[in-house]
């Protein structure tokens, strides 16, 4: 049985969302499926207890198989989130 997230991503990524609404849905429901995989590996759900390790992980195994496309996408959601974090200078090889 999966459980539903309490830590809304929406409300996390508001302050750092911008663009056409296309864009900040695909960036939304992309935040969603990381947050999925991160919880489902680690148990880790809230995105402020995530580690450096935890999206590298996401990047480098759990997108394996995706094709490059899918994976400049969900790189492009990994950066939001480390902005948000405010770990662009501690993780500043995330935001590359």
């Amino acid at each position: 049985m999966t459980m539903k997230p309490t830590v809304d991503m929406a409300l996390f990524l508001t302050a750092v969302l911008k663009g056409a609404h296309a864009t900040r849905q695909r960036h939304l429901n992309q935040a969603r499926l990381i947050q999925a995989a991160i919880q489902q590996r680690w148990q880790l759900e809230n995105p402020w207890r995530w580690q450096l390790k935890h999206l590298q992980w996401l990047m480098r195994e759990h997108l394996a198989d995706h094709s490059p496309h899918s994976r400049y996408y969900y790189g492009l959601t990994v950066r939001l989130i480390v902005r948000r974090l405010g770990k662009e200078r501690d993780w500043g090889e995330m935001c590359r």
